[in-house]
């Protein structure tokens, strides 16, 4: 997959998910997508890793995914929608002019537990917008 094809799936995905939040409770709607806001911030770090040559350690400081999830929605709780809603934005709009300058090659960069670069960035951009608009829908 190509850089512009990674950011067409997120930008789609992003859509279709936006469209499930607007039948969603808010609470949980402002909950997710302040997780979508960190997660796609994370596959920027994930990028710039790369370009550093530091892909094979990235992410191997941080906390475990729950507890970053769990952080995130207790931030998410005490935050306002619209406020969620322009974070996740910015969080997209990096990641789709970070994707749309870096070299492809750097795609191919495995991350530890040896998933590539590619397969991070789909897994916290367009296949998980699209797993949790199923669990909206649910």
């Amino acid at each position: 997959m190509s850089t512009q094809e990674l950011v067409d799936d997120l930008l789609i995905a992003r859509k279709e998910f936006m469209s499930a939040v607007g039948r969603a409770d808010e609470s949980r709607a402002r909950e997710m997508i302040a997780h979508f806001g960190y997660w796609v911030g994370s596959a920027v770090e994930a990028i710039q890793a790369a370009e550093e040559g530091r892909a094979s350690s990235f992410g191997t400081d941080r906390p475990s995914t729950d507890a970053v999830n769990q952080t995130v929605a207790r931030v998410a709780r005490e935050t306002d929608l619209a406020t969620v809603r322009k974070r996740e934005a910015a969080s997209v709009d990096v990641l789709v002019e970070r994707l749309g300058r870096m070299d492809p090659s750097l795609l191919s960069a495995t991350l530890p537990g040896g998933a590539t670069l590619e397969q991070s960035l789909r897994e916290d951009g367009a296949d998980h917008y699209r797993e949790h608009a199923a669990e909206l829908l649910e």
